[in-house]
């Protein structure tokens, strides 16, 4: 079996640039009320309730049904269309926004009815976020998918990066409702900039012939179980597929739960107090916007081998920060490994969209979003079980694993031959 590449028709004149500008800046605004709303939330419940369960109950009220539906997902994406999927998605969450608007706004909401309106929430984002990835494609010429993918992940970055201060100093402000209101106020911006795409998606989606299901069957005459099955069986079967999805997963326990709770063990022991552990994480904020915009402007020419070398910088990262005793030293090199992964997360996703057949494209950025997502908690008990033996061993050990999947990756011949 071979992954050859797709292309996706180019959008005609100067309508085509107009869909290209209305995806990002609906991809960029949905990803910014995204790190603006997780901020209310947090905030918003330890407003409600003490520091402690409370918060994590509502969080995982989040996260739970997002990764529990993101494969079931991914097929709907692949039977009812990409757009049509984001479209809906946009909607979900502006009318789950403006219910948790009404809700604090004229009453006293408990924790149990935030937590029930965030789970919708969740699973709006997991039918969003397969559905946007495969969008892309759809409207965007097989040339630009490196610059928009950058763009889209560079407004993810940038909300990251000033999403905290900026939420909190309007809630400071304004209060928990205005604050909700304009959040809620740009997710319906949002859902207005990508429901104008539908028609310019139906026209470039399922446009790639010679494209089969692996069982031989198009996805609308399988059933969902069986049409997962078959995503499911094509990225283990897809020698290139299966390398990129296992360094994203890897990656993923192996730097969020270490960086998050060793580095802030690290800030306390080493750099100075906690506070230096905010200049830190702005290192990766900052280093993940520059390299996603550098893999859109710069695209690398071998990009077999530039994913093994993004995966070989995060893992050398890692590595260093064992030996770092300065908050200089330490935000650089965390910054190193945001852009790593900022770049390396261009590359993977633009590839993906360019080889993988429309019919499938919606299961496999499922895989890729879970990838992403699901292996956090993973992350953080390995940063847990290793703390006790020290934050040098833990930056060790995590750094090496990454630095042996570059090596892994290296050896894959489908990795060292794609262009």
């Amino acid at each position: 079996m071979t992954t050859e590449p797709t292309d996706a028709p180019a959008p005609p004149g100067p309508g085509g640039e107009r869909q290209v500008r209305r995806l990002v800046v609906g991809e960029g605004l949905a990803a910014t009320v995204d790190a603006l709303f997780l901020v209310w939330l947090t905030l918003f419940v330890l407003d409600l309730s003490e520091p402690g369960l409370a918060t994590g109950f509502v969080l995982v009220a989040v996260a739970l049904p997002r990764a529990a539906l993101l494969l079931p997902a991914g097929v709907l994406v692949d039977r009812l269309g990409a757009a049509r999927i984001t479209a809906v998605a946009c909607w979900l969450r502006v009318a789950v926004l403006l219910a948790l608007v009404a809700v604090v706004t004229f009453g006293s909401p408990s924790l149990t009815t935030v937590a029930l309106l965030a789970a919708l929430l969740g699973v709006a984002d997991a039918a969003y976020f397969p559905a946007a990835l495969a969008l892309i494609p759809a409207v965007v010429p097989t040339g630009k998918l490196s610059r928009v993918n950058a763009l889209v992940q560079g407004a993810e970055s940038g909300g990251d990066l000033v999403g905290p201060a900026v939420a909190a100093g309007v809630i400071a402000a304004v209060g928990f409702d205005a604050t909700l209101g304009g959040i809620a106020a740009l997710a319906a911006l949002a859902a207005v900039a990508l429901s104008t795409l539908l028609r310019a998606a139906r026209r470039g989606e399922g446009t790639d012939p010679g494209t089969a299901d692996p069982d031989g069957a198009d996805g609308e005459e399988l059933s969902s179980p069986r049409a997962l099955g078959a995503g499911l069986a094509y990225a283990w079967n897809e020698p290139l597929v299966r390398a990129m999805l296992a360094a994203v997963a890897l990656i993923n326990i192996a730097v969020v739960g270490p960086v998050l709770v060793g580095g802030a063990v690290l800030a306390e022991q080493r750099l100075g107090g906690a506070g230096s552990f905010g200049i830190v994480l702005s290192g990766f904020g900052a280093g993940s916007l520059a390299g996603s915009l550098l893999a859109g402007w710069w695209p690398p020419t071998r990009r077999g081998w530039t994913v093994v070398g993004g995966v070989a910088a995060i893992g050398a990262g890692m590595a260093g920060l064992a030996a770092t005793t300065q908050v200089a030293a330490a935000t650089a090199v965390v910054g190193l490994i945001g852009l790593g992964s900022a770049f390396l997360g261009v590359v993977i996703v633009a590839t993906l969209q360019e080889r993988v057949p429309s019919r499938l494209l919606g299961r496999v950025t499922s895989l890729v979003v879970l990838a992403t997502v699901a292996f956090d908690p993973l992350s953080y008990v390995v940063a847990g079980v290793l703390l006790p033996y020290g934050t040098t061993a833990l930056f060790l050990v995590c750094g090496g694993a990454v630095l042996a999947c570059a090596a892994l990756v290296a050896a894959s011949p489908a990795i060292r031959s794609l262009r």
